[in-house]
């Protein structure tokens, strides 16, 4: 059976749903962050008269959409807010948190709820992980290419493949990607474009079955090989973070190498590109020594690429 298992890292809280030795989905939360599902006491700042949306202050104060507001509500109320969405970094800009006006449990947003695991098993996140960072996800005769951008996140598909059997091949990568990357909100598919309406139907109905238990709308395949996915948006995607977070990304990468490296020595060596070296929290430090009680070095080497630090245990 299917068991979300979550693991509680330096500078990030990773979890992952897990059947087997099958990872099926990916999520990720920094914290401070506003996770869904979570309810706060907030002071409506801001609502036009009669409107049931508005902007709230929260008890930290930062700001909140917010909608379900009562009729009657006016700006100086206090009550509490549900988030439903957390804030997402776009281009130039920060889309502000999502909340729901609430007056008890029956506005529960649903929110994962896994077990605790000191580490996931070898090689787990890293795959997800990387896959997210290229925005790509291979398959036999051909790959998928993710993009995050304003208005949607799309996906493209290229491959040696006749037109229909690149489609066909492509739908199992496109069904893992969606659960990886935890892509939600507007999603573009450019499959190939195919003339037959049969040949449009054989991958409509090979989509809907890798999706079925995968809560969405969806359009059906147009003439030009585009189909549009609806899904609940909860917050980034892992494609989000390394569009508008990549160094963010790396340096939680590397510290998470640096804790995970085994061997004889009390050093613990990390060696990074110097824009991480300077993303790298001394807080995050802190903690790495005292998690694997070990002196912790860090270097910078700029022949290093973002994407590959170097841990290693060394003798002092």
């Amino acid at each position: 059976m299917a068991e979300w298992l979550v693991e509680e890292g330096i500078g990030e809280t990773r979890s992952l749903l897990i059947d087997g030795d099958e990872v099926l989905a990916a999520r990720l939360q920094w914290p401070g962050e506003l996770a869904a599902g979570t309810l706060h006491t907030a002071r409506l700042t801001h609502k036009a008269g009669g409107a049931k949306r508005g902007t709230v202050t929260l008890e930290d104060g930062r700001e909140a959409l917010v909608d379900h507001l009562p009729r009657e509500a006016t700006e100086g109320l206090t009550g509490q807010v549900r988030i439903t969405r957390a804030s997402i970094a776009e281009r130039g800009r920060l889309k502000l948190p999502q909340a729901r006006w609430t007056s008890g449990e029956a506005d529960e947003v649903p929110c994962i709820k896994g077990t605790s695991t000191r580490r996931f098993e070898t090689g787990a996140w890293e795959e997800v992980w990387h896959a997210a960072s290229s925005g790509s996800i291979a398959f036999d005769g051909g790959e998928i290419l993710c993009a995050v951008t304003p208005g949607m996140t799309v996906i493209d598909i290229d491959g040696t493949l006749p037109p229909r059997d690149l489609a066909l091949a492509a739908v199992p990568a496109i069904a893992k990607a969606l659960r990886w990357f935890d892509m939600g909100g507007n999603i573009g598919i450019d499959f190939p474009t195919l003339e037959a309406k049969a040949d449009r139907r054989a991958v409509d109905d090979a989509l809907a079955k890798a999706l079925v238990d995968w809560p969405h709308e969806r359009t059906a395949m147009n003439g030009f090989g585009l189909v549009q996915i609806v899904a609940r948006l909860e917050g980034p995607s892992l494609l989000h973070r390394f569009a508008h977070h990549r160094v963010a990304m790396c340096a939680r990468y590397a510290v998470r190498m640096a804790e995970r490296a085994e061997g004889n020595g009390r050093l613990a060596l990390l060696t990074v590109h110097p824009a991480l070296r300077a993303k790298i929290k001394p807080d995050w430090i802190d903690q790495l020594a005292r998690h694997t009680g070990r002196e912790v070095r860090i270097e910078a080497n700029p022949a290093l690429a973002l994407e590959a630090p170097q841990a290693q245990i060394v003798a002092q």
